[in-house]
């Protein structure tokens, strides 16, 4: 993989991918200052996002259920897990065989078992994920901000140099990629509040470099240049003068962390070789190791993702047990060692750190059982092939999430699925407006924070309604 962008890669990176939204004018007007009328008491500082896209099945990662080994001429439907249940260090409280390093660290967080996911008709990865990212269902007439871009918008940077909001191990020029830049912007913030993108964390440092080719006092020049032109394009030809003023803020903000020493938290050689080689499990795993060297730097909030791309990681439409197999490889060992490590250098207090998905995978049901889609794979009744073996379709009644710190109580498990097919909910469920509340309320951004657009206000949930899951606070 070459890993030297070009010119337009870097602005991208630099600026944010919000480029295009804001160009097609996303509505601006009316940037009140946000409506805050109550104070809350912050219980963290940093936000890191592991991301699972493609949908990570429950009951055969951190919800197992009955054990099911393959054998050929087996009923399909008396499959719940195809992994053995392992124990964690919580008394009575199991994963998934291969889980076993993050189930040692339960000690320090919360596992929820019963996500909801939103119903949205048919399902798509990206249509989820975009739920999921924004709070919002799309399509949305106003460019829905990305939870991270709230964040950054509210808080600002830890640390002026890092840039607030960092994304980690997406591509966009895979299967689905201009859905997925859909929601991987500032919407109507603005471009300064968009992720700062590092496709590949091993070649992490040339993402705040200048593109090759170009020494340092060249991007000088180019910088000069831009916000000249910036400054004399008429209104309306490169955005209003909201969005220039952000877009030259975002490209200052590249700038200034291009030349700082800052940078080199960015580059992953500089890594003691025994850690390295605990996070080195593949591109997540070194995403992992990246988010804690940023987090230890001053970074507000990190998505890691084991990115999404159609049929591959998490998308398990066949060999669902095989593939998690090695994915369970790539996760638990960087995981738990990222918890450990923040956990040791006291980052952990004042970092929240959250596992989640867009949805989970059944064998047999697609979507949920009192609200069945139509469905993407055809698994057979009795399988006879070990490529039938595994949660092949998507389903959205029961899914499982992790949280650390940053006050989330300790050593707990929230809610409950079944034990029989359908493995749903049946304790506490949460749902997405929930889960954000609870994000914003552990940085202290109240439930009523919104910006009126189009002379309506919007929420950083839907009319405001989510309300922060205070259970899950110690």
């Amino acid at each position: 993989m070459n890993h030297h962008w070009n010119r337009r890669e870097f602005l991208k990176g630099s600026s944010t991918a919000a480029i295009a939204a804001l160009a097609a004018g996303a509505p601006l007007a009316g940037f009140l200052a946000s409506c805050n009328t109550s104070k809350i008491k912050a219980t963290a500082d940093t936000v890191i996002l592991l991301w699972m896209g493609g949908g990570m099945a429950h009951t055969d990662t951190f919800d197992p259920k009955k054990y099911t080994p393959f054998t050929k001429g087996m009923m399909a439907n008396d499959v719940l897990s195809t992994f053995k249940s392992a124990p964690t260090i919580l008394d009575d409280v199991y994963f998934s065989e291969g889980l076993e390093s993050i189930g040692k660290v339960m000690d320090k967080g919360t596992v929820i078992r019963s996500y909801v996911a939103g119903d949205m008709g048919h399902i798509l990865h990206s249509r989820h994920q975009y739920h999921w990212h924004t709070c919002y269902k799309p399509p949305q007439s106003v460019a829905a901000p990305h939870i991270g871009s709230w964040i950054s918008n509210q808080l600002g940077p830890v640390n002026s140099v890092i840039p607030a909001f960092i994304d980690i191990g997406q591509r966009f020029s895979l299967g689905e990629g201009e859905e997925l830049k859909a929601f991987h912007t500032a919407g109507f913030l603005g471009n300064e509040f968009g992720p700062f993108l590092i496709p590949d964390p091993s070649a992490g440092l040339e993402s705040v470099k200048p593109p090759v080719g170009m020494n340092i006092n060249r991007f000088e020049k180019r910088n000069q240049l831009y916000n000249e032109l910036m400054s004399k394009s008429p209104m309306g030809e490169m955005g209003s003068d909201y969005q220039k003023e952000s877009m030259r803020r975002s490209m200052e903000q590249a700038y200034i962390l291009l030349k700082s020493p800052e940078a080199a938290a960015f580059d992953l050689t500089k890594e003691p070789k025994e850690s390295y080689d605990i996070y080195n499990t593949g591109k997540f795993g070194l995403g992992c190791l990246m988010a804690r060297r940023l987090t230890e730097k001053g970074a507000r909030f990190i998505s890691v993702t084991t990115e999404y791309e159609p049929f591959k990681n998490w998308d398990t439409h066949d060999n669902g047990h095989t593939r998690l197999v090695d994915m369970k490889k790539q996760i638990d060992g960087p995981i738990a060692q990222l918890i450990k490590d923040l956990d040791r250098t006291g980052h952990l207090d004042r970092t929240l750190v959250i596992l989640a998905s867009e949805f989970s995978r059944d064998m047999m049901v697609e979507g949920r059982p009192e609200l069945k889609v139509q469905e993407q794979v055809d698994q057979p009744d009795i399988i006879q092939e070990l490529k039938n073996y595994g949660m092949h379709r998507h389903f959205t009644d029961g899914c499982s999430m992790l949280m650390f710190g940053g006050g989330i109580k300790k050593g707990n498990v929230y809610g409950k699925t079944a034990d029989e097919r359908p493995c749903k909910t049946v304790d506490k469920p949460i749902r997405i407006e929930q889960i954000h509340q609870t994000i914003y309320h552990a940085l202290g951004i109240p439930q009523d924070t919104h910006y009126v657009i189009e002379k309506r206000p919007f929420y950083t949930t839907p009319d405001g309604l989510g309300k922060a899951e205070m259970d899950l606070f110690s």
